[in-house]
């Protein structure tokens, strides 16, 4: 696998997995304040949560780039 494709895989992982964990611990407030949607979290955590999707993402990163580099699935042959 070359750069610019392990960085575009490395991309996607990173948004596929940032959409999945934007809900966790999100929670609408008790009160709305006026002009605020009311689904919108009290305390979004969005430091955290991207935090958590860096690391996430490096881990499946590694698997995804062992996997691509074992020759295990291959279709050059066909």
């Amino acid at each position: 696998m070359d750069t610019v494709s392990a960085v575009v895989v490395y991309i996607l992982l990173w948004w596929w997995v940032l959409f999945m964990v934007l809900p966790f611990g999100a929670k609408a407030p008790d009160t709305i304040e006026a002009g605020h949607a009311s689904s919108a979290p009290a305390r979004p955590r969005i430091i955290a949560k991207m935090l958590v999707t860096t690391g996430i993402s490096a881990l499946l990163f590694v698997i995804v780039y062992l996997v691509i580099t074992s020759g295990f699935f291959s279709f050059r042959g066909i």
